[in-house]
């Protein structure tokens, strides 16, 4: 007889406990051990929370090379079956070999459940039939849990599910995360209810009122905000390094529907646009994909949604400085291109139209699309096509953490007919469809790159764009890691185009993200280690740098209502010298929409406690020895980047943290 020596590990985590019985069979490339119960002197704290659990499985002979192990539970007389949550299995066998056997998932059934040894293998390398067996049905039984459905038409497909109940355990909230997002909620609408805000119909009266209900959720940054929110300086500030940094270009011809001329911004003769072009100090920021959208009826009174057209300077200070706006995408007579040499309220008006604008250009493109609707597909797409035993399955897993779940809670809660968006933004309901599908039409592979798309928006050179610098070096390092990991499990590109279940991947992502269109120049095979490098990438960096950079700052910017309002109730100014504040007081929100969507923007910028950043990889994938020293030096290379960042920092009137290593969550998990 040989013997084999198996530690079960439950994991720390909250009712990761089981009660029921545990058995466990061994298969190897030369034959396989009994089922076993794994029973210990311990016995009702075997398999508690973060233990451990050990027992000997005796064979006649070696069984060879450990290929997987077997795990099943039953409940015991007159107990229930319940939930447990392992994290691996460790096998010492006989020869002195240590094999892992990942798992990281909930077992809440008494099904029998295969998990191979943790050495990465694509599928042409995976030799042993039970192993492919084993992979193919994995795959099987994913591909009926994981269905793609379509939320509406023209817009990237999604998870199917009923309810947070119906997605499968491994992608569900934890615990700690279900129970924080519900409390923060809930106190956000009770808080509304008990103030007799909620459902306030009625005009602010005065900007200080607005006050009495920002002062109970405030940040740093928001009071900042507050009282700079009428200064051109902070405006321009916020293309560089607000919720929405990707808007901006430099200008190197104006538009035909923008017809500024010299005298217009610069009256003294004191410079042209065309040598300001030339010196690179023009940038302009277009609204276009807004033109045409249905705006919204909020309270039973029609909204407003503009697409404007700012043009911005950089000073000789290097501030970012607006010196026209257009609001509607047409010149016409009752078009007027304000300037800041306007009266005060005709140029403050003008803004805060461009600042609701961003506020839709920002949430539906920027930010649900460009982020949270695209994650959702790598990883349904990754959890259909590639079994646990793939390396890319090792390295994007954790990237996919959360993001289903908090999906479905945004299409439910945010832009659902009810939704908190729908009911009072501009841009929702019809308009928001229309949006997104122009949206998604101008999504191209480029784009979604940060290094290609600060070259191709011209915007390398321009001082103080925080978001671009930290971008691009948090870019370099993912790719640097990303490569490592690559090259050691693809040799040459040949293993890339004979992987079968990474190119059903990239299809699947090409077909039901981008809708087939070739256009976007997302890629429908992979055909070299390099490509596969960038696209992986890009698809970490999305669901973690990019959407720090456009999720954690909506509070700090948009919790101050007048810097982003959700929706105006007045059309925009046709002439000029007209404005007052009363004027700007009955274009804003009323008062429910501002407190409702002030509550969505502060439980969407927080934290919770169980928040993994970005690099931090709790659950082993990986085994093998190579891959484990790339995510040290992967972790070591963030530490020093969000160091660098804490020096800059220091010495900022407003620091730029959205993208530090230890504030960007590993995945689309809010």
């Amino acid at each position: 007889m040989v013997n084999y020596y198996v530690t079960m590990f439950t994991a720390n985590r909250f009712a990761a406990i089981t009660f029921n019985n545990v058995f466990i069979k061994l298969v190897g490339t030369d034959g396989e051990s009994e089922r076993r119960l794994l029973v210990n002197f311990r016995r009702a704290s075997a398999f508690a929370q973060g233990s451990m659990s050990r027992c000997t499985v005796s064979c006649p002979s070696s069984i060879g090379n450990l290929v997987l192990v077997e795990v099943d539970k039953k409940p015991l007389p007159l107990f229930p079956e319940d939930s447990w949550f392992p994290s691996k299995v460790e096998v010492k066998s006989p020869e002195g070999d240590i094999y892992t056997f990942p798992i990281y998932r909930w077992i809440t059934d008494s099904e029998v459940h295969r998990f191979r040894e943790g050495t990465a293998l694509r599928v042409f390398e995976d030799g042993h039939p039970y192993g492919r067996y084993n992979r193919d049905l994995e795959l099987q039984h994913r591909k009926e849990d994981y269905h793609w459905d379509v939320y509406a038409e023209g817009l990237p497909h999604c998870m199917k599910a009923d309810d947070p109940l119906s997605l499968p355990c491994e992608v569900r909230f934890s615990f700690t995360k279900r129970t924080e997002f519900n409390f923060t909620a809930y106190t956000g609408r009770a808080e509304m209810q008990l103030k007799g805000l909620a459902d306030s119909q009625r005009s602010w009266t005065d900007i200080d009122d607005i006050d009495e209900v920002f002062c109970f959720r405030q940040t740093e940054l928001s009071e900042y905000v507050q009282r700079h929110w009428k200064e051109d300086a902070l405006f321009g500030y916020q293309y560089l390094n607000g919720v929405n940094p990707m808007l901006i270009r430099r200008c190197t011809a104006l538009p035909k529907n923008f017809p500024v001329t010299d005298q217009m911004v610069f009256p003294h003769g004191q410079s042209s646009l065309s040598d300001e072009m030339e010196r690179g100090n023009i940038f302009l920021c277009d609204y276009k994909r807004l033109d045409g959208a249905q705006p919204n009826t909020i309270n039973g009174k029609k909204q407003y949604l503009m697409a404007p057209l700012v043009l911005l300077q950089k000073s000789p200070d290097d501030k970012l400085m607006p010196i026209a706006i257009q609001l509607k995408q047409e010149p016409a007579d009752d078009n007027p291109i304000f300037l800041p040499t306007d009266s005060e309220y005709d140029w403050l008006l003008a803004k805060i139209f461009v600042r609701s604008a961003d506020f839709s250009e920002h949430q539906l493109n920027v930010h649900l699309l460009r982020t949270h609707l695209l994650a959702e597909v790598f990883a349904v797409s990754l959890l259909r096509n590639i079994p646990m035993v793939h390396p890319l399955y090792k390295l994007l897993m954790p990237h996919t953490r959360y993001t289903m779940q908090i999906n479905f809670l945004a299409r439910r809660t945010l832009i659902s007919e009810d939704g908190v968006f729908t009911k009072f933004s501009a841009s929702g309901g019809e308009g928001m469809i229309t949006i997104l599908r122009k949206s998604l039409s101008s999504v191209t592979y480029s784009s979604l790159c940060i290094p290609e798309d600060i070259a191709e928006r011209g915007m390398g050179s321009i001082s103080n764009y925080y978001y671009r610098d930290d971008g691009l070096r948090l870019w370099d390092i993912i790719y640097r890691f990303v490569q490592g990991i690559l090259d050691f499990y693809y040799k040459d590109d040949s293993e890339v185009q004979q992987d079968s279940e990474l190119q059903m991947w990239i299809l699947d992502i090409f077909e039901h993200g981008f809708l087939s269109q070739a256009g976007s120049g997302i890629p429908q095979r992979l055909t070299t280690v390099t490509a596969l490098t960038k696209f992986v990438t890009m698809v970490i960096f999305t669901g973690s740098a990019q959407h720090a950079a456009v999720n954690s700052g909506q509070y700090d910017y948009s919790g101050w209502m007048p810097n982003a309002p959700s929706s105006l109730k007045l059309p925009p100014p046709t002439k000029k010298g007209e404005s007052s504040e009363d004027t700007i007081l009955k274009t804003l929100p009323d008062v429910n929409a501002t407190v409702w969507i002030m509550a969505a923007l502060w439980l969407l910028s927080q934290q919770s406690s169980d928040f993994v950043s970005l690099g931090q990889y709790p659950e082993d994938h990986f085994s093998e020895e190579t891959p484990c020293d790339l995510i040290r030096e992967f972790q070591r290379e963030l530490d020093g980047l969000s160091a660098a960042i804490e020096a800059r920092n220091n010495h900022l009137e407003v620091p730029y943290t959205y993208m530090d290593p230890e504030e960007v969550e590993n995945s689309v998990a809010i």
